[in-house]
């Protein structure tokens, strides 16, 4: 199993709905593994390592996120793995 890792950044309403704690479920139910963060411009941030077919999985979850959210879009940017996670938080 080859891990990659992703950073993802979802703009919209996506701050103040539970994104960050529901992206952290879907993550550890996916079993991947890194973290997610608010950043300053509104938007989340989400670095996630883990297989291909995981973090599509992850991906497409992440357009729609909870319930409250209403997300415009899903930057994806790969980048190198560096193995440095051993689960997956929420970094404030």
């Amino acid at each position: 199993m080859t891990f990659k890792r992703w950073k993802l950044i979802i703009s919209g309403r996506v701050q103040g709905v539970y994104y960050r704690a529901s992206a952290q479920a879907q993550a550890n139910e996916l079993g991947i593994v890194g973290y997610t963060r608010n950043l300053a411009d509104g938007n989340v941030e989400i670095v996630a390592e883990g297989n291909e077919n995981q973090l599509k999985k992850l991906e497409s979850w992440c357009r729609e996120g909870p319930p409250a959210a209403s997300v415009n879009s899903v930057e994806v940017e790969k980048q190198d793995v560096t193995g440095e996670f051993a689960s997956f938080g929420i970094r404030r």
